[in-house]
């Protein structure tokens, strides 16, 4: 399948799952969430993932003067989390539909904006720059190597020097990646992470998770 026609089927198929029950297919631990848990589920995200990492992520800046980007931010869940910290927070996603869910939850948070994009580039951003960067999620679900490395040089482009890129991605080796879907994620071991980080001017300073379904990578930005 050609590089243009996968990111239409991502956008196709995101769009339907949104339109479903986005929240399921966001965080499918279970199907019947209220706005309340679901939301909370997030900040529970931000509790694990990133108020227990602050040394990295924000590498001696003060929270609040932070612009942060969150790759693939379905309706939004991670994203009002992130934005009760940080003092800008701009989100992208490839389904329309999500976006317009997260739009209507992030209302009462005027430094949260969020973007539809190409499910690739991060063109819709410009040259905007940024402090930290964030996705989970999200990766594991693409099962192309080229469009999971254009992300990562996307982000390279847009984060300042040093800052940190820190995201998921399939570590599973024994789960076969479909190419053309957009549900089972391409598998990483700890070479192709670091490879990758390599191509695309980052150091992976740290992984957490090899082998496993969450495999944690901490790329900072050479």
């Amino acid at each position: 399948m050609a590089f243009d026609e996968l990111l239409e089927r991502m956008r196709n198929e995101w769009d339907a799952r949104a339109r479903e029950n986005g929240k399921y297919y966001i965080a499918n631990c279970r199907e019947d969430w209220s706005e309340e848990d679901f939301y909370r589920s997030g900040e529970q995200t931000l509790a694990q993932e990133i108020l227990t990492d602050m040394y990295n992520v924000c590498q001696g800046k003060t929270p609040g003067e932070m612009c942060v980007l969150e790759i693939g931010c379905g309706a939004g869940r991670v994203t009002r989390a992130l934005a009760e910290v940080f003092g800008e927070v701009h989100a992208v996603d490839v389904s329309g539909e999500m976006v317009l869910q997260a739009r209507r939850g992030l209302e009462a948070r005027p430094n949260a904006y969020v973007y539809q994009n190409s499910g690739a580039d991060l063109s819709v951003l410009g040259d905007r720059q940024f402090d930290f960067a964030f996705s989970t999620c999200v990766f594991h679900h693409i099962g192309s190597l080229a469009v999971i490395e254009t992300y990562v040089r996307e982000v390279h482009r847009l984060l300042r020097p040093g800052s940190l890129f820190k995201f998921e991605v399939q570590g599973f080796l024994g789960m076969a990646a479909d190419k053309e879907g957009t549900w089972f994620g391409l598998p990483f071991s700890d070479e192709d992470a670091v490879a990758m980080a390599e191509r695309c001017g980052f150091e992976a300073r740290y992984r957490v998770g090899a082998g496993e379904e969450r495999f944690w990578l901490w790329y900072f930005k050479k």
